[in-house]
């Protein structure tokens, strides 16, 4: 009787044992993911400052001053983006360049590729795999460049994030830069799809021709 007992005492142990495993890695999971983007906020604004503060003086409002830009050096183009907190840039650095392209218009389309990813690295968005975040190293125009198997994207100047609107206006065809969207001229301080809200936006982008109508 006393072992007959003791079995129906201890046999739902394994049971009970996988499922509070189960659970215990269920629990990590869900605070590994929320800590992804604990003080979200602040970490995106300190990684613009640490970009922004490459910049120097190289506050670009023309063409011209694009084109006198070396390739490698970081640069800032002023955004029309809305929103209160003063004036706003997008921050850039040329992969390559080629100041004999065609520059598009803001009416105009375009088509490019582009690989889009927030300040960890994780790609949100694109067309190819690309440069990201997180890449700090002499960029060059071969490395992580399309291939073959990818096909750019179509899409309006005036139909994207006020940081892309302004830097676009000021490439050229056949020209590739790194982008750094602050989150006042991208998504702002919402979410957007799997994009957290006040996220910083990197781009690498290959301007590939202007969309003739």
């Amino acid at each position: 009787m006393i072992k007959e007992t003791l079995r129906h005492i201890f046999a739902p142990l394994p049971l009970l044992l996988c499922l509070s495993l189960t659970f215990a890695f269920a629990a990590c999971e869900e605070v590994e993911e929320t800590s992804i983007y604990d003080n979200w906020q602040t970490r995106n604004e300190t990684y613009i400052d640490s970009i922004a503060s490459l910049i120097g003086n190289r506050y670009i409002a023309t063409e011209e001053a694009v084109i006198q830009v070396p390739v490698g050096a970081m640069f800032a183009i002023r955004t029309e983006a809305s929103n209160t907190d003063g004036e706003q840039y997008v921050y850039c650095k040329k992969i390559t360049d080629n100041p004999t392209g065609r520059r598009p218009l803001y009416t105009e389309s375009v088509s490019a590729y582009y690989y889009g990813t927030v300040i960890t690295g994780a790609s949100f968005d694109g067309n190819f795999e690309g440069y990201s975040a997180i890449d700090q190293q002499e960029l060059n125009a071969t490395d992580k460049g399309p291939t073959d198997f990818d096909s750019p994207t179509t899409f309006s100047i005036s139909g994207v994030v006020a940081g892309w609107t302004a830097a676009l206006q000021l490439m050229h065809t056949g020209e590739r830069w790194m982008l750094y969207v602050p989150y006042q001229s991208g998504y702002g301080t919402s979410e957007h799809g799997s994009i957290p809200a006040y996220s910083t936006l990197v781009f690498d982008i290959l301007l590939e021709e202007v969309v003739e109508e």
